[in-house]
């Protein structure tokens, strides 16, 4: 069957934006959209991007990028950002989240997407998460959030949305505050993510529920009034995944935020998740697209389909943006737009001046397993099948240092491809960590200071191969089985993450490695 919006429209693959990519949320400026995600301890925080089609997406910054705009000192893998709300106002770009580590919700302003975004403006009595911020058409501005049932918490992830009027002045909450839902189901989990829209004389209420997982959905109630009187749509959810199993090639759908088009087309970005290799999602939370029609005055998501489909129609025309970065030469002053630190680098972590041409990591005490800024410079992993390999100059000059390339979803569950110092002879190891039990699982002697090192991911098993001149390779560890590092036995909000590291183990050194490129992409 052949829709509305089918004609004179272009197929698109989803994910949009593979890998870490979690808790979307879009606004569009003329022909212009820009989208922001969550990024929990990682930094610099919350990406944003700019698309003119909704399906080829560019990074043109990170909405906060200074330490004094993000505080992530003893974040927790899962802590720090969460859930950031993206909107546009008479020349004004605002965004709002939580730092649920350090301060609460915050919103922070721009002129421009690409920045400079103004210091926080820390909400004083805005309890709980997921904020967002709405522009009403009479000239007021209202705060909207999730919290604890007012009423009294029944039972674990019993809230509620609510909303107070906002002074865009002194970015504090003015007058009373109302409770506007509770959510669709009866006894419902974490009604969150909230996002309020006005159409046709209603407001409607878009919120996920259910829980980030499994059981994850998207629903809308609507109201002619803004404070009260909202009801849910009698199709309630309007879309989620929780009834196709967890083994679906998409699954955890919602956290959903809707965007109009200049053409009056509405969209939907979502989150969701694809299992590979079982029923493992490594690849952590992305973010996909749906169309979306009214009818009888409520949304309808991928009108005759009802979910997410690997590939959609739009009705956009394709502008492709250039391809993100697959071989950094570490040939610029400062590191692209999509390297990310754990939580706030220290000012001596890395140098791409000392020596030219390269990426200077120091070495550090901090491991990865500590709630601490480590010298770790990551990617995310966007791919099942994929290869990040490196070019790497270090000596381990005591047992304790090491340097070499990290695959990591959390403290505790992460693998290291790594030089250190053994008998005295230098060599490489492969150490995988589940649980917080490291394990050995292959050694080989290498005594060449400078290596090619290559992981080879194919589905949930990695190979590990080095090199000393980047013609010849040799194998040191294969069939390494990596469902440890997914969401379902990690757990937590967050994606796994590539890149080069370095470590002193709890002692000082002033020692170095240095990294003459990286390179990742699909196998």
């Amino acid at each position: 069957m052949t829709t509305a919006i089918e004609h004179n429209s272009v197929t698109y693959n989803n994910p949009i934006m593979p890998g870490f990519y979690p808790d979307p949320s879009v606004c569009r400026v003329g022909e212009d959209y820009y989208l922001v995600t969550s990024t929990f301890a990682y930094f610099p925080g919350v990406p944003i991007f700019h698309s003119r089609d909704l399906v080829h997406w560019k990074q043109i910054g990170n909405v906060l990028n200074r330490p004094s705009q993000l505080n992530l000192q003893g974040a927790r893998h899962s802590g720090g950002i969460f859930a950031p709300t993206l909107r546009y106002h008479e020349g004004m770009f605002y965004m709002i989240t939580t730092n649920v580590t350090h301060g609460g919700n915050f919103v922070v302003t721009a002129t421009h997407p690409a920045g400079p975004w103004l210091e926080p403006y820390f909400i004083q009595g805005a309890v709980g998460i997921d904020p967002t911020i709405f522009f009403d058409d009479d000239g007021r501005t209202y705060y909207l959030g999730t919290r604890p049932n007012s009423t009294g918490v029944r039972y674990d992830g019993n809230w509620e949305v609510w909303i107070q009027e906002l002074n865009l002045e002194t970015m504090e909450l003015a007058g009373e505050s109302y409770v506007l839902w509770r959510g669709a189901m009866t006894d419902v989990i974490w009604p969150e993510g909230p996002h309020l829209y006005k159409k046709d004389d209603f407001y409607y209420l878009m919120i996920a529920e259910g829980g980030t997982g499994p059981n994850h959905a998207v629903t809308v109630a609507r109201s002619q009034k803004l404070t009260e009187g909202y009801t849910g749509n009698p199709n309630n959810p309007i879309i989620t995944h929780r009834h196709l199993g967890k083994h679906y090639p998409v699954i955890n759908v919602g956290h959903a935020d809707l965007v109009q088009a200049e053409d009056g087309q509405w969209y939907m970005v979502m989150l969701a998740s694809r299992p590979y290799g079982g029923s493992y999602s490594n690849l952590g939370r992305e973010t996909f697209l749906a169309s979306v029609i009214w009818e009888d005055g409520w949304p309808v998501v991928n009108e005759g389909r009802g979910i997410l489909q690997e590939q959609g129609v739009i009705g956009l025309m394709p502008v492709p943006v250039e391809p993100q970065l697959r071989c950094d030469h570490f040939d610029s002053d400062n590191l692209a737009l999509q390297w990310m630190f754990l939580r706030n680098p220290q000012a001596d972590l890395y140098s791409l001046t000392e020596r030219k041409g390269y990426l200077r990591l120091k070495l550090k005490p901090q491991t990865f397993k500590d709630q601490d800024n480590l010298s770790f410079v990551c990617l995310r992993q966007q791919h099942f099948d994929y290869m990040a390999a490196a070019v790497m100059e270090f000596a381990a000059r005591s047992i304790h240092e090491s340097a070499g390339l990290a695959v990591i979803q959390n403290e505790m569950y992460h693998i290291r491809f790594e030089r250190v110092l053994q008998d005295d002879r230098q060599a490489l190891r492969v150490v995988t960590c589940i649980n917080g039990l490291e394990t050995n699982v292959a050694q080989v002697e290498v005594d060449a200071r400078r290596l090619y090192l290559k992981i080879a991911a194919r589905g949930q098993e990695l190979s590990f191969y080095y090199s000393t001149d980047g013609e010849q390779y040799h194998l040191v560890a294969e069939h390494i089985d990596t469902s440890s590092l997914s969401t379902e036995v990690a757990g937590g909000f967050v994606g796994c993450c590539i890149g080069m590291y370095c470590t002193s183990n709890g002692t000082a050194s002033d020692n170095a490695a240095d990294f003459d490129c990286f390179e990742y992409g699909a196998y």
